[in-house]
């Protein structure tokens, strides 16, 4: 029986708010680092959305057309020659790869040391909601350098990425507060959050002093506002606001776009300067060392995934959607079938 060539994914062809489209490709080849695994589950997440709008040209010199997709859980099909931790049948989760995406697809290649064998007592759907989110999470904490007992705000708790970061902040000995809505009060209750800010009745910035930290996932205004809670010496961490000098040059950025984003960020800066706090952008990377921390803390029971909705892979521009509209509570996952 001849192995298929061909696979169906969901392209962007060209920058802007266009529908993704069903198109037949080639299945990855892969490199001597590289495993190639069938894609089960893949979850959506706001940098899909961002990345099709062209909003991270400046960063990603993505090529189109372009497969989306940022996270996946399914089953190893092929490994190259180097790969020793990894065997045909295995079960894995993942953030792909920064450069090669594509996880809205039958199939993808990643590269061996950005994968892990997913959680035992999770399902697809589960194991391929969590890497993105809960890997930010834990490299905005260590962004932070948090040591048990510091007091952290978590904007937007009931989403995607807080519901992750309230449960690896507590696992972290973290006094939590967060800002949430509606029926994403009770979720980030059941988190553990120990600090509740009804953001449709009152403004965080009023209740809440001398934090250590703020983990902004919404930027503009209430990223400006966030320093304000602040005490002296604290930071934001922020995966909304805008890029940093510090961070164009650790991407390796050429020497005009690190002056490009010097300039956009300048205001947040001086904000953060005015309230003796500072500031830095997080653009999280793949790491299958950190995916194994994951794991072990979902096969523990201390990370529980938070989905809010399962879409069909024919149906993923309506998961785009709805990961735009904002309403998620939880995670939004695509189920290829």
């Amino acid at each position: 029986m001849t192995k298929p060539t061909q696979m169906i994914a969901m392209t962007v062809q060209k920058y802007g708010k266009h529908p993704v489209q069903k198109t037949t490709l080639p299945i990855p080849t892969i490199g001597d680092d590289d495993v190639l695994v069938k894609v089960v589950s893949a979850s959506v997440n706001p940098l899909d959305f961002k990345i099709r709008n062209g909003d991270l040209k400046l960063v990603l010199p993505f090529s189109l057309p372009l497969i989306l997709g940022n996270d996946f859980a399914g089953v190893v099909v092929a490994v190259g020659k180097n790969v020793k931790n990894f065997a045909i049948g295995d079960e894995v989760f993942a953030r792909t790869d920064t450069l090669r995406i594509g996880s809205f697809a039958q199939f993808i290649a990643i590269n061996q040391h950005n994968l892990a064998k997913k959680p035992a007592n999770l399902d697809f759907n589960q194991s391929a909601s969590l890497p993105l989110v809960a890997l930010t999470a834990i490299q905005a904490f260590d962004k932070m350098g948090v040591k048990s007992g510091d007091k952290v705000l978590i904007q937007a708790g009931a989403g995607g990425l807080g519901s992750a970061s309230i449960q690896i902040a507590k696992i972290l000995g973290l006094y939590v507060a967060t800002t949430a809505s509606g029926k994403g009060l009770d979720i980030v209750k059941s988190l553990g959050a120990d600090e509740v800010i009804d953001y449709k009745q009152e403004n965080f910035e009023q209740k809440l002093k001398n934090f250590d930290f703020v983990l902004d996932t919404v930027g503009g205004e209430t990223l400006l506002k966030s320093f304000k809670i602040l005490k002296q010496g604290g930071k934001v961490v922020s995966v909304a606001g805008m890029p940093t000098k510090d961070f164009a040059k650790e991407m390796g950025l050429s020497w005009l776009k690190q002056f490009i984003m010097g300039l956009i960020s300048a205001k947040i800066h001086k904000t953060a300067q005015n309230y003796g706090t500072s500031y830095e952008f997080l653009f999280m990377k793949p790491s299958g060392k950190e995916l194994n921390i994951i794991k072990t803390w979902a096969e523990a029971g201390k990370l529980r995934p938070i989905i809010d909705r399962v879409f069909a892979f024919d149906d993923t521009q309506k998961a785009l959607e709805y990961s735009e509209s904002g309403r998620a509570k939880g995670k939004i996952v695509i189920e290829m079938g």
